[in-house]
């Protein structure tokens, strides 16, 4: 993976992002859990033993599917959207959905151990994460528009 440094996201951005991603992934795990019990509610008539590992189940499936999709359409989640920062592959293409659930896998096992995994971009020569390495694939920055000339800032 040769990357131009000027193109590695450092530590804050990346932890930024995931922080906005946190919240509105709060959000839809909300709306998850609302729906999964309204439909326990209409199929079963009320709370059963398997009932927990089928909402873990499907959230599981909600999670897996907000990064997949945001990963595989555009490079970006909301959050790294508004932090400027996209997913490519090393080749520097988009990434495909096997890409995507790869890196969604390596994160999860790169972040376990207090997030060891995400620290390791303060001194890995190139500024990547483990799961960035895993994975093959990275993030970078992402240039804000160019202002047409003439424009006041």
């Amino acid at each position: 993976m040769d990357l131009d440094p000027t193109l590695t996201p450092g530590l804050p951005r990346r932890l930024a992002a995931l922080f906005y991603d946190g919240v509105l992934l709060f959000a839809l795990l909300l709306v998850a859990t609302g729906v999964a019990m309204g439909v326990q509610m209409l199929v079963v008539g009320g709370p059963s033993p398997v009932q927990g590992q089928w909402l873990r189940a499907w959230l599981f499936l909600v999670i897996s599917g907000f990064f997949a999709y945001f990963w595989t359409h555009g490079g970006q989640t909301l959050g790294m959207s508004a932090w400027r920062l996209r997913l490519v592959r090393a080749d520097g293409g988009n990434p495909r959905l096997p890409d995507a659930l790869l890196r969604l896998a390596c994160a999860t096992i790169a972040l376990a151990p207090a997030g060891l995994g995400l620290w390791w971009v303060l001194i890995d020569p190139k500024g990547l994460a483990w799961h960035d390495r895993w994975s093959r694939t990275r993030l970078i920055l992402v240039q804000p528009p160019a202002k047409p000339a003439g424009t006041q800032t």
